[in-house]
């Protein structure tokens, strides 16, 4: 793909491409990716993300062809939502991991996807990750959106970047903020300690989560959370660092943590409920919304909080009720 730079001020070149909106280019990241890797090039020589292109510039852009992938279809049960020629929206459990990786080749939510689509998805810019535009860690559960074909993937893709789908949260989080509702905004960065996770930092990119508590329990609190940013585990990032980590979460708190939050009488009963009912942190993408990418239709889904969380509620109405 060939363009030439016809605009009278200097602009970087990576801010313009993503201005352009072309179907090719997915994401500011897979721009960056094709600048890294050599293949956007300026009056036939490379260069970096920051270039200032100016009036005249020959920009050539060479998409590498996306292999197709040796994903083997399983059959893994997937509860889908909602289904058009164009997208789908699935309820994703717990534990189920959104795509293989170095050493999980298998079990993953693109085998069911390639199971249960077959070809009808995109390969967007890896071909690991059929019809994957978005993703929710392993262990937190809720919706998710497939997109089944190049563009509607394109566009998908730069809704997120532009803020135009509102994602919701429900989390179950260990001690109750400050105010009723508010918004966290911090810098997120990967954690230079350890390279798995992330942490707030002076540097990184900003993330901003707004929440407001639902329901109030002695020492615990239900909340809803809106993300307006999407930064890599923002969500228990923030409320860790806000000293009201999610329940269950063990990357960014851990079980000394929450038993030194409650009653000493109280500890015993929440080890049981952590070992024997949430075995994982309890943090569910409850609602979608947003236009569709090709008809404009407002779409918004709003789905229950699965069993595991739903019985942890009970249990804090039973032994917490404030």
């Amino acid at each position: 793909m060939n363009l030439k730079y016809n605009e009278k001020n200097n602009q970087r070149i990576d801010k313009y491409l993503v201005s352009l909106k072309l179907e090719e280019l997915f994401s500011r990241s897979f721009i960056d990716k094709l600048i890294n890797s050599k293949n956007i090039r300026v009056n036939n020589f490379p260069i970096k993300k920051s270039h200032l292109l100016k009036f005249g510039d020959e920009i050539e852009i060479t998409i590498p062809r996306v292999e197709d992938s040796e994903i083997i279809p399983e059959n893994i049960p997937l509860v889908i939502v909602y289904d058009d020629k164009y997208l789908a929206i699935v309820n994703k459990p717990a534990g189920l991991t959104v795509h293989p990786a170095p050493g999980n080749a298998s079990g993953t939510l693109v085998n069911a996807l390639m199971f249960h689509f077959k070809e009808n998805l995109s390969k967007g810019t890896d071909g690991l990750r059929p019809g994957i535009v978005h993703r929710l860690d392993k262990d937190t559960s809720g919706l998710l959106i497939v997109a089944k074909d190049n563009k509607t993937h394109s566009i998908l893709s730069r809704m997120f970047q532009e803020r135009m789908i509102k994602k919701y949260y429900k989390a179950i989080i260990v001690g109750i903020p400050g105010k009723p509702e508010g918004i966290i905004e911090t810098y997120i960065d990967r954690s230079k300690s350890d390279r798995k996770k992330m942490s707030v930092s002076i540097s990184g990119k900003k993330a901003i989560t707004s929440y407001k508590i639902e329901q109030y329990f002695n020492f615990f609190s239900l909340v809803q959370i809106e993300l307006k940013t999407g930064r890599t585990h923002q969500i228990r990032v923030h409320f860790s660092y806000i000293n009201c980590p999610i329940l269950g979460d063990n990357t960014y708190s851990n079980l000394k943590r929450t038993l030194n939050s409650i009653p000493h009488n109280f500890q015993k009963k929440v080890k049981y409920l952590l070992a024997n009912h949430l075995k994982r942190q309890a943090l569910h993408a409850s609602k979608i919304h947003f236009n569709h990418p090709i008809t404009n239709k407002e779409i918004l889904i709003e789905i229950p909080l699965p069993d595991d969380m739903q019985y942890c509620l009970k249990w804090l109405n039973q032994y917490f009720s404030s």
